[in-house]
């Protein structure tokens, strides 16, 4: 299982509260080390409208960037919002081959269907977004790889016209879809493309079915592109450090609850279906559920007790109640799609983790109020520790058809 990184350019304070200019220079930062330390890819991903959360709303311009400050790390998209009334395809097929120039061929372009307060601001017909992401699947890689190119469908109307660039890599760079539900995930297997999920919170083996869905849409696969890119990734958060004690200290457990607790604001989900996750259930995903209108509701006083640990320290933390960081590791650590503690807890579980099918980990390793400082320090110690361990198991390869 590869370890790459994921990063949502988080600045846990509201936009004019935070400085811009050192939030992209401390991504960059963080990127050559991971290029430095032996990480896979570097994610990156397309959100609008909630700063908080994050600030990465040009992700190509960021990864061309990045693309100047590192050598061999690969640059990953995850994903670029593919309704038409955000990203036209063909927009979409020169800024991505744009940074695949830029990065000399590290490019992978990852698409999602977004949701929430992103459709409402660009006006998208939440109806179509399926078939859209289906179609600009399509559309991409006959952009990068014919001198000329021409469309037409109920969908899209493209006259015939040469784009450029063409992407430096042949015929062109994996394609990849972002998932959250068994019919995205078998989706992306009929299209011969990359998943992109997320287990951050659920039970381990909660990863294998989804994993499971997708094989099945490569069963009867028809590639979108000139080849199938037969990888299953998912991110979680992660946070590496010297001890149990330090690990604690870094108070990254709180600092994951915060991701948790923001997560369903952003996405304009009931946060029912997002806490329903962690006990087990099949969520629908972000997309899928019905978008809230106004704000959440105050956690009761039964939120506040809830049989799950893990859901009451999300809902107390909601309520503000000051949290105490050590109850909080020990709530933590027993699930293991949460990464936190010293090299030996981080082992245990992305062995627990790498076991469900996967071929790539995305780890999210700045996230919510957690220090650049402390980032930094967990993103040496996996580099050194773990990602050489992981990268040299040997990859599964399974047959499509």
């Amino acid at each position: 299982m590869i370890l790459d990184i994921f990063s949502e350019l988080q600045a846990a304070r509201p936009a004019q509260e935070t400085d811009a200019r050192t939030l992209f220079e401390q991504a960059i930062e963080q990127a050559r080390l991971a290029d430095e330390v032996g990480f896979g890819c570097w994610w990156a991903v397309e959100h609008h409208t909630d700063p908080e959360f994050s600030f990465s709303s040009a992700p190509e311009l960021v990864l061309t960037a990045i693309a100047r400050h590192t050598r061999r790390i690969r640059l990953g998209t995850s994903g670029i919002l593919s309704p038409f009334a955000i990203n036209h395809p063909v927009r979409i097929a020169e800024r991505g081959a744009l940074v695949d120039v830029f990065s000399n061929g590290r490019l992978e372009l990852g698409l999602a269907r977004s949701g929430g307060a992103e459709w409402e601001t660009f006006g998208v017909d939440a109806d179509s977004t399926r078939d859209q992401l289906r179609e600009a699947l399509h559309v991409i890689p006959r952009i990068w790889t014919g001198h000329s190119f021409k469309w037409e469908s109920n969908l899209l109307r493209v006259p015939e016209r040469d784009f450029v660039p063409k992407p430096v890599q042949k015929p062109h760079p994996p394609l990849w879809q972002t998932v959250s539900n068994p019919q995205s995930c078998e989706m992306a297997g009929e299209l011969g493309v990359g998943m992109l999920g997320s287990c951050a919170f659920i039970p381990a083996e909660r990863i294998r079915p989804s994993v499971e869905d997708y094989e099945r849409g490569l069963a009867h696969c028809r590639p979108a592109g000139e080849f199938v890119n037969d990888q299953r990734a998912m991110f979680t958060i992660v946070h590496c450090a010297q001890t149990k004690y330090q690990a604690i200290e870094s108070r990254a457990g709180e600092a994951a609850l915060w991701f948790m607790n923001l997560a369903p604001r952003v996405f304009r989900v009931e946060r029912a279906n997002w806490v329903n996750l962690i006990r087990g259930a099949v969520g629908d995903g972000a997309a899928s559920g019905r978008m809230l209108d106004g704000p959440e509701a105050p956690p009761s006083a039964e939120d506040l007790n809830d049989p799950v640990p893990a859901i009451a320290l999300l809902n107390r933390q909601r309520a503000g109640h000051a949290l105490d960081p050590e109850e909080v590791y020990e709530v933590l650590d027993p699930i293991d799609t949460v990464v936190i503690g010293d090299v030996d807890t981080c082992r245990r579980k992305l062995r627990r983790i790498a076991d469900q099918g996967l071929d790539r980990l995305m780890c999210l390793m700045q996230f919510g109020p957690l220090p650049h400082e402390a980032a930094m320090r967990s993103i040496r110690l996996a580099g050194e520790h773990l990602v050489p361990e992981f990268h040299a198991e040997p990859q599964r390869k399974r047959p499509v058809g």
